[in-house]
């Protein structure tokens, strides 16, 4: 009955809309821009219609991602202005437009004469809508300079990264992130805080990928474009700032582009020193009598990051380009951990307390080797691409814990160390092929293989004493082979899009002391379908499925989680199985010169679901681990939107109305949730006089519980202020994140035995301040990649 009722009212929404459009008296204008020596579509390419009398400016347009654009105007008679920073302009003078117009392929070359002279006409907007994915550009982005990947992603709508790195999208976890389309351990390892946010062009958020894309992520897809030079000559851009919390940090990027070979380079480094807050309160009922714990951790974190991002095409000729990169990260943390333990009895009074230290040092270094080859043809839209990608990091635990009792009597400190080693090679193969089937349709193949070999090596003392039921290792091998074609047709207003992908899995786990030893082989297939209709010119509706598959990650199933806190274990579950998704969605994308509006309804059916679940042990500690349970159902309205309201402001608004049902059984014990909740996000960007632009972001979460807790709302704001100089070579950037200091995350968990309820203060306030000068380039001029996906 909800379900009728949502799509009755989307489809009133509907009507009115094709109602509007048709009461209008006027005509599109449409095309597409490319490159004209690769033939890559410019994203961002200026169209503007001119008075051919006066010269002055009547309407414009940027192009999309794709390179393509449509324009809506009254009947008349127009000069066409076509043009791109760096390239020379096309002028279609005296166009009478009385009717419909497409004006096809508009080939731009570039003119390096013109870097300096010509001005932006369309600037990218902070975030793009399109039917099959939301695209949030980055560099329009004043709030996370001086951030990282973690701190990109919870400006993004629908998208949210917890206390923990946990991403979710649309409230569910079970999302895959992927690094220039293509997997990463940096991203499988819960390691985005490696990635500064100076090294990322944009973000793509997919929620109803096609078969081209793998099938992992229940959720979704996110994907995380790292910068890459597209302008001509020698360019660069210095970024330095400085924040509060202590976050010092710097960031190069150089390029090199001519006919023949295109050199890029991004080098960044950061220092930051913090401190986060969290109390616990726990609360034991046994046999009538009651026993309070209260505990307070503090957390003083040091980090060190150092990457650097180097690379090159060679164009050996218009039709054929070698691509090879080498990506290096390296992040240290070095936390000083207190947490101090008050134990209260029946009689609320205090009868022990007791305090532990721990001095945590982790260094994490990750590598990434990459080789693409794409050859293009003669015949449009035809292609065939092939990436070999070798990834290999080192992952180094240690940890030197304290603890003593301070009251009623004070005993001797007892030591206790542990050291875990994790190393990875990772090994990715794809190639693909497209190609253009008569006038409007299109073929896409292509086969993939992920081959993957973590180890990790765990071992620890206490006293002097080896812990032999610490003292392991485990190996875990997870091999991928996939294929995957699909077809596409335009046929009228008809657009569809049907994909079959299937995935063969080759996943064994073992550890040294034989305590477990599991093997799983499957193969799966996962049928994918877009269609799409066109209402009217700047009116599409489509209805879109897919199957999926969210396979455990290794930190979901390594059963060494560490020792910080014994109280309050989390550990993997090796035998933990992946779970299966059919998710449908129908979406409307309506454009006017203005405004842009995407709402949607959304549903998934998710079989042997896992979740984390806290239980709480003989001797009143507590264990969060995964666990499979049986179901879970996800519902939804969504609705996106972007505003131009005026020149100098334009407002992003995403609202998310879901409910979840889950519900499971697991060691002779009933799981089950049944909750609603809403989130939104509101961006506001103002452009004043002088260079001057403002920024502001609005969160919301509203309270929900699954299948444990209770997690209380929370909201935050975040102003960023920005002011270029020195004719847009310098910017100055200040920005404020939290600025209410509200972003609290606050649970509650009650069962008949025990409660439990935490408090975690996150970073509190952060303000950060960067300067951003650029050599031979203009603040508008794009780094990005070719879309390759």
């Amino acid at each position: 009955m909800k379900f009728t009722k949502i799509i009755a009212l989307l489809l009133v929404l509907f009507s009115t809309l094709q109602s509007t459009a048709q009461e209008t008296k006027t005509v599109y204008l449409k095309g597409k821009v490319l490159e004209s020596e690769t033939q890559l579509p410019i994203e961002g390419a200026g169209i503007t219609l001119l008075n051919p009398v006066d010269q002055k400016k009547i309407a414009g347009i940027a192009t999309d991602k794709n390179g393509e654009f449509i324009l809506q105007m009254a009947r008349g008679n127009y000069h066409i202005k076509i043009e791109f920073i760096s390239f020379k302009a096309i002028i279609l003078e005296n166009r009478l437009l009385d009717k419909d117009m497409d004006l096809g392929s508009l080939s731009l070359q570039t003119d390096v004469k013109l870097l300096k002279a010509v001005d932006v006409i369309g600037e990218k907007s902070s975030v793009s809508l399109d039917l099959d994915k939301k695209t949030f550009n980055v560099g329009k982005d004043l709030i996370s300079k001086g951030g990282n990947a973690n701190d990109i992603l919870n400006n993004v709508p629908s998208v949210n990264v917890d206390a923990n790195g946990t991403i979710s999208l649309r409230g569910n976890s079970g999302v895959r992130v992927l690094i220039n389309g293509k997997p990463s351990m940096i991203s499988a390892n819960n390691g985005l805080e490696q990635i500064p946010a100076s090294s990322i062009e944009k973000v793509e958020v997919i929620t109803n990928p096609s078969a081209k894309y793998e099938a992992q992520g229940g959720a979704g897809i996110i994907n995380i474009v790292l910068k890459k030079n597209s302008l001509s000559g020698l360019n660069a851009s210095v970024q330095a700032g400085v924040g509060s919390p202590t976050n010092y940090n710097g960031n190069v990027n150089l390029s090199f582009k001519t006919e023949k070979f295109n050199l890029f380079s991004n080098v960044g480094v950061r220092f930051r020193d913090f401190e986060i807050k969290e109390d616990r309160l726990q609360t034991t009922l046994n046999n009538g009598t009651t026993n309070v714990l209260r505990q307070n951790n503090l957390t003083h974190r040091r980090d060190d990051s150092y990457n650097f991002y180097i690379g090159g095409d060679y164009y050996f000729n218009p039709k054929n380009t070698l691509t090879g990169s080498f990506y290096h990260s390296t992040l240290i943390l070095n936390n000083k951990i207190n947490y101090s333990y008050n134990y209260f009895n029946d009689n609320n009074t205090n009868d022990s307390t007791l305090h532990r230290f721990e001095h945590y040092k982790e260094p994490k270094k990750y590598n990434q080797l990459e080789l693409s080859y794409v050859k293009t043809f003669d015949k449009k839209d035809k292609s065939w691409t092939t990436s070999l990608r070798y990834d290999f990091w080192n992952d180094d635990e240690n940890q030197n814990i304290s603890q003593k009792k301070m009251f009623p009597t004070g005993t001797p400190e007892s030591n206790l160390i542990t050291k875990n080693i994790e190393s990875s090679n990772d090994i990715y193969i794809q190639s693909d092929y497209n190609t253009k089937l008569g006038e409007s349709g299109k073929f896409e193949t292509g086969v993939r293989s992920d081959l993957r070999a973590i180890k990790s090596d765990y071992w620890a003392i206490s006293n002097g004493i080896a812990l032999p039921q610490y003292n392991n290792k485990l190996n875990y091998d997870e091999n991928l082979v996939s294929a995957y074609v699909q077809l596409g047709q335009k046929i009228n207003r008809w657009n569809y899009l049907l994909g079959l992908r299937t995935e063969m899995s080759f996943i064994g786990i073992s550890d040294r002391a034989g305590t477990f030893d599991d093997s799983k082989r499957y193969i799966d297939f996962f049928p994918t379908v877009h269609l799409t209709y066109e209402l009217q010119k700047t009116t599409d509706l489509q209805l879109s499925y897919s199957r999926r598959i969210n396979r455990p990650q290794f930190w979901q199933l390594n059963p060494f989680g560490g020792l910080s806190d014994a109280r309050n274990l989390t550990v993997g579950n090796p035998d933990l199985d992946p779970t299966y998704s059919n998710s449908f969605e129908l979406a409307l994308l309506k454009k006017w010169d203005k405004f842009t509006i995407t709402p949607s309804v959304y549903y998934a059916h998710t079989k042997n679901y896992f979740q984390y679940v806290l239980k709480q042990t003989d001797d009143g500690f507590f264990l969060n681990t995964p666990i499979n349970l049986d179901k879970e159902e996800r519902y939804g309205v969504e609705i996106s939107s972007t505003y131009n309201a005026l020149k100098w402001w334009r407002l992003s608004l995403n609202f998310n109305y879901y409910g979840f049902k889950q519900q499971g059984e697991f060691e002779g014990r009933q799981y089950g949730a049944n909750n609603k909740t809403w989130t939104s996000q509101l961006n506001s960007k103002i452009k004043l006089p002088k260079n001057l632009a403002i920024e502001t972001i609005f969160s919301y979460r509203a309270k929900f519980q699954d299948i444990q807790s209770v997690n209380k709302a929370v909201y935050r704001l975040n102003i960023g202020l920005s002011k270029d100089i020195l004719n847009e070579k310098m910017t100055l950037n200040l920005a404020a994140n939290n600025l209410l200091n509200t972003l609290i995350d606050r649970r509650e968990l009650n069962t008949p035995s025990y409660q439990l309820q935490s408090t975690n203060y996150g970073l509190g306030r952060v303000f950060n301040a960067t300067v951003v000068y650029r050599f031979n380039r203009k603040k508008g001029d794009k780094d990005r990649l070719p879309d390759e996906n």
